[in-house]
């Protein structure tokens, strides 16, 4: 899911330990508001405004972080309203629904365990290029 790959240049200790706060950013914030997968994304985008005029190291990582939060907010919200539509609504618990959830269960994992090993590793000035969300990150992220 995830992969080192070589920056163009090698990131100061400051610009390592704010890289690594954004991806931590999200891991506390699950933490604090678990019930309600919104504060998440909201944390995080605090912490990009933040750093967005930083170095391109700081501002790629916050980015790439940003991205894969607003991908589980809409994997959770799709997950959430159809739960809801079955609880309060008409619809009825099916193959499709318990396939869902189960997947959204494991993504939500594997991005938890995946965003603290990189917050290790950006902590230690290596550059961690995800999956799906680097190839993003990099045609958003401009140095």
């Amino acid at each position: 899911m995830s992969q080192t790959l070589a920056f163009p240049y090698k990131p100061n200790d400051s610009e390592a330990e704010k890289a690594s706060n954004g991806y931590l950013m999200s891991v506390i914030a699950i933490m604090a508001g678990l019930p309600l997968p919104i504060i998440n994304l909201i944390a995080t985008f605090i912490f990009y405004l933040g750093n967005r005029k930083g170095t391109y190291f700081v501002r790629w990582h916050c980015t790439q972080t940003l991205i894969s939060q607003l991908t589980i907010l809409i994997m959770n919200s799709v997950g959430f309203s159809w739960t809801m539509s079955i609880a309060f609504g008409s619809r009825t618990l099916s193959n499709a629904y318990f396939a869902y959830i189960i997947t959204i269960f494991l993504f939500n994992a594997v991005e938890f365990i995946v965003t603290i090993a990189a917050a290790i590793k950006i902590r230690k000035g290596k550059h961690v290029h995800w999956w799906f969300w680097g190839t993003l990150t990099d045609l958003i992220c401009k140095p």
